[in-house]
């Protein structure tokens, strides 16, 4: 992406003709809307290119990282498909890119055979620890500045935004 704050300013000036020609705009929701699509495009891009070298990408990325996240080590397809937002076809074509590359597995549960369980390996597991330590100071330095008091308030924000989204999905459009 171009650079983020003269995309914004650009934003900012498009918001207010817009709202400027039509006054019902609700021009701060909008604003805000595409605030944060702008900035999650950049934090998407940014993710991907330290993903890239792993040969990853996102979804990958989210199905090991819930795997790895689990106490056990495991999780179903249909929990891994709603937490890496994926329908049932790509989180096949996940699974069996991550199996061809021995980082998960998949096994019948114990308790009832007919469930299919997928299971970070050791290989996996290994993936993650070297991974995840060279994101930090990235990650870091994106919230230079906020204090803890702002982090928990713009967690605290994006948390009751989400209840939001899922009240409003819950609606007939």
């Amino acid at each position: 992406m171009a650079n983020l704050t003269k995309c914004i300013d650009m934003m900012d000036e498009g918001i207010e003709r817009v709202s400027t020609a039509i006054p019902q705009m609700p021009a701060d929701e909008a604003r805000l809307s595409r605030l944060m699509l702008m900035v999650g495009s950049s934090l998407q891009e940014e993710l991907e290119a330290k993903l890239k070298p792993h040969k990853l990408n996102d979804s990958d990325f989210l199905t090991l990282m819930m795997l790895y996240s689990r106490p056990d080590g495991h999780s179903t397809p249909g929990e891994l498909c709603e937490f890496a937002s994926q329908g049932a076809t790509n989180m096949t074509r996940i699974a069996n890119a991550l199996v061809k590359r021995g980082l998960i597995t998949r096994r019948a549960g114990e308790q009832d055979r007919r469930c299919v369980l997928i299971h970070i390996t050791a290989a996996g597991r290994r993936l993650v620890q070297k991974m995840l330590p060279p994101l930090f100071p990235r990650i870091g330095a994106m919230f230079a500045g906020f204090s803890e008091t702002d982090k928990r308030h713009l967690s605290r924000l994006l948390r009751k935004l989400a209840h939001n989204l899922d009240q409003l999905s819950k609606e007939p459009a």
